[in-house]
């Protein structure tokens, strides 16, 4: 079996390798089938839905949370004990306008507090809950 390198008169041979061409196209294809359903993956988010806002009569009240270095919390200007935080979180999410809940937690309180208290809250589900006066932890 014999094969020719040129033509039949003996010039060069013009045509492209297209070997490596097929080669590089089979990896890119694989790698857009392995990569495509990772691109397609939905993550569920539960985003927050567009209320009105209440009407100007039924403004929610405004309740300061207070939490001292040394974890005391104070509701509205009174130290409570945090086995008490769990009832008052309970009574407020159970009223018809939920009150906002204006967390102040000293700079020098340990981190462990503050998740404690997130945390009740989210168990008695409150929602309107906002980090007030953010700018003394700059320094």
């Amino acid at each position: 079996m014999a094969m020719s390198v040129g033509a039949a008169s003996g010039q060069a041979m013009c045509d492209i390798n297209t070997t490596p061409l097929i080669d590089v196209m089979l990896v890119l294809l694989v790698t857009l089938i392995v990569s495509l359903p990772i691109m397609t993956h939905a993550v569920k988010l539960d985003m927050p839905q567009t209320n009105n806002p209440p009407p100007p009569d039924q403004r929610p009240e405004v309740i300061d949370l207070e939490i001292d270095f040394d974890g005391t919390v104070v509701w509205n200007g009174t130290p409570i004990q945090f086995s008490q935080l769990e009832g008052y979180f309970h009574t407020e999410a159970d009223k018809p306008v939920q009150a906002e809940i204006h967390l102040r937690p000293d700079r020098r309180v340990k981190y462990d507090f503050v998740a404690k208290v997130l945390a009740a809250a989210q168990r008695n589900r409150m929602k309107k809950i906002g980090f007030v006066n953010t700018s003394e932890f700059s320094n």
